[in-house]
C-alpha cells in the first residue's frame, strides 16, 4: 500500500485533561506506516492486560481502570485505534475497512512482541479484539467482553444500531463528545466531554470515527461476513478462560452476553456479571466496578 495521507492531532489539545496523566508511547504500524499511540503502564509485570476502545472513543475511556489494573500487578496496555485519540488519522475515509484495523491492530502487538494476553474489550474493541484473537489463540491468555458482539450478518442488529448508523452518516458535524455523553447513563462534566472531543479539531480528522459503523457486519455478503464466521467457529470449541461484564443500561448490547456465554465453551461456569448504572460506555460510567471485576476473576485465573 501506498504512502496514506494523514493528519497528526496537535500535542496541544490534549495537555491537562482530567484523569489523563499517563505517559505517551508511540510505534509505527502498516499498512500506511502510521503512527499509534498507547499506554503501557507497569512493563515490569509479565501479566499483560490489553484494553481496547471504540466508536467514537480513545484510550481516555480506560483511564479510571488502568491505575487499579497497574496496583493489582497487571501491565496495563490501551492503545488509540488508528483514526482515534493520539494516534494518526488518515484523511481518506476509503482506506478504513474491518480487516485493515485488524492487520494495524496485530501489527501493534507483534511489535511489543505480547504473549499471554489478557483482553479486555468494547464496542469496537471486540470486534476488532475478537476477530484477532480468533486469528491469533496462541497469543491470548483469556477475554473479557464489556458491551460488544462479534457480527457476521446473519441476524438483524436492534434497531437502535440502524438510527446510530444513519446519524452517524448523515449528520453534518459528527459531535464526538456528545455521543460518548448520550452514550453514558451517568452525568459526565464539560470537561470530560471536552476531553473525548480532544482528538478531533475539526471534521477532517473524524474520518475513521464517520465510517466504523457502516463497517458493522449486517448481511451475510458483507466483506467481513466470512471471517467472523471462522472466528466464531474457533469460539465454539475453544476453551480460553472468558468473561462477559456488560452493563444494564445499554440500549443496543443489551443481553448480547448470554450469546457468548451460550455459544463459547471457555465461558461456562465463569463469574459473569452486570454492571448496574452502566451504559454502553460503561468504562466512563463505572470503570471502577469494572476493573475490580476484571481483578478479582483474573487473580483467580493466575493462581
Amino acid at each position: 500500500m501506498e504512502q496514506i495521507e494523514f493528519k497528526r492531532t496537535p500535542e496541544e489539545r490534549f495537555a491537562n485533561l482530567p484523569g489523563y496523566n499517563f505517559k505517551d508511547n508511540y510505534l509505527q504500524v502498516n499498512p500506511g506506516n502510521l503512527r499509534m499511540h498507547y499506554i503501557d503502564e507497569n512493563r515490569a509485570s509479565d501479566k499483560i492486560i490489553l484494553m481496547l476502545h471504540g466508536e467514537p472513543s480513545w484510550s481516555y475511556l480506560y483511564r479510571k481502570m488502568i491505575p487499579l489494573f497497574t496496583e493489582a500487578g497487571y501491565r496495563s496496555i490501551a492503545p488509540d485505534l488508528i483514526g482515534f485519540g493520539k494516534s494518526d488519522k488518515p484523511l481518506n475515509r476509503e482506506v478504513f475497512n474491518y480487516a485493515i484495523h485488524i492487520e494495524w491492530l496485530v501489527h501493534f502487538v507483534q511489535e511489543l512482541q505480547l504473549t499471554g494476553i489478557n483482553l479486555i474489550c468494547q464496542d469496537w474493541g471486540g470486534l476488532l479484539g475478537l476477530r484477532m484473537a480468533a486469528e491469533n489463540q496462541n497469543l491470548f491468555h483469556s477475554i473479557t467482553t464489556a458491551n460488544t458482539f462479534l457480527p457476521t450478518g446473519d441476524n438483524k442488529l436492534p434497531d437502535a444500531f440502524y438510527e446510530w448508523r444513519s446519524f452517524s452518516q448523515n449528520v453534518k458535524r459528527l459531535p464526538i463528545g456528545k455521543i460518548i455523553k448520550n452514550g453514558c447513563y451517568k452525568e459526565i462534566s464539560p470537561e470530560t466531554i471536552k476531553a473525548y472531543d480532544a482528538p478531533f479539531p475539526d471534521e477532517s480528522y473524524k474520518e475513521a470515527a464517520r465510517i466504523f459503523p457502516a463497517l458493522v457486519p449486517d448481511s451475510p455478503n458483507d466483506p467481513a461476513s466470512e471471517a467472523n464466521k471462522k472466528a466464531w467457529e474457533v469460539y465454539s470449541n475453544w476453551n480460553i478462560p472468558f468473561l462477559t461484564a456488560f452493563s444494564d443500561q445499554d440500549p443496543i448490547m443489551n443481553r448480547a452476553d448470554l450469546f457468548f456465554r451460550r455459544k463459547i465453551p471457555g465461558a461456562k461456569g465463569q463469574p459473569h456479571t452486570t454492571i448496574k448504572g452502566g451504559g454502553h460506555f460503561l468504562q466512563e460510567d463505572c470503570g471502577e466496578d469494572l476493573a475490580k471485576v476484571c481483578i478479582n476473576w483474573l487473580n483467580t485465573i493466575y493462581k
